[in-house]
């Protein structure tokens, strides 16, 4: 993509009700105002709070509004350029149960309060398979008590993949820590009992994995007490 157009998108993003762009300043120092407010002040109704973390292109977050219309759905990724997409799919559209935000992950425990967030999707993150960046990986330990800090006590996270390796490591990893894990596949596409909000729509890179019969992975799990 050329400069010209991120730039244009990131003007565009700027008019947008349901983007938002805080400063890394801002999130650090506790300043960003939906904290603990996403239902009160944007989303005006007590619905379920559902975060896909690393969104993309947005198409998840979209077709999850779409689909589930008494949720409520943020997505988030540090590429405004990229979610720009699904942000303007939303307003086009009048999804209002769907607002996006340029953030790190490692900070939506600024972004969002204790017990705030019912449900996490992670979507297609990179497995960041060498071992030096075992740190980046967004099933890590670290990330699962990032997690857990912003989740209900029933709250449950969906990791989405193609990578064999992800998928492997995550379960290992929730099984050697004694975390819940409540459903496991690894072929979404040809295995029989996949959720429906599994394969009811794919990602753009999804499509692509697809075509070269790549295999969809899915873990469903909760993060022990």
């Amino acid at each position: 993509m050329g400069s010209k157009n991120k730039l244009k998108r990131f003007k565009e993003n700027e008019t947008f009700n349901n983007v938002f762009q805080p400063t890394r300043e801002e999130v650090v120092g506790d300043l960003f105002p939906l904290k603990g407010k996403w239902n009160t002040d944007f989303f005006k109704n007590d619905n379920p709070i559902v975060i896909e973390l690393g969104c993309g292109k947005g198409e998840y977050s979209v077709g999850l509004a779409e689909r589930y219309p008494n949720k409520n759905f943020v997505g988030i990724d540090i590429k405004g350029a990229r979610f720009w997409r699904g942000a303007k799919t939303a307003v086009e559209t009048g999804l209002h149960n769907v607002a996006f935000i340029r953030a790190q992950i490692e900070l939506i425990n600024h972004i969002f309060a204790e017990n705030e967030v019912d449900e996490i999707w992670i979507t297609f993150p990179d497995p960041q398979i060498k071992y030096k960046r075992t740190k980046h990986r967004m099933t890590n330990s670290s990330f699962l008590q990032l997690y857990k800090k912003i989740l209900k006590k029933d709250g449950v996270v969906n990791l989405k993949t193609d990578s064999e390796f992800m998928h492997g490591y995550t379960l290992g990893l929730l099984h050697g820590e004694g975390h819940e894990v409540l459903y496991a596949n690894h072929n979404v596409y040809v295995n029989e009992g996949s959720p429906e909000e599994v394969t009811a729509f794919q990602t753009f890179y999804e499509k692509q994995y697809l075509e070269i019969n790549k295999a969809i992975t899915y873990i469903r799990f909760k993060i022990k007490e």
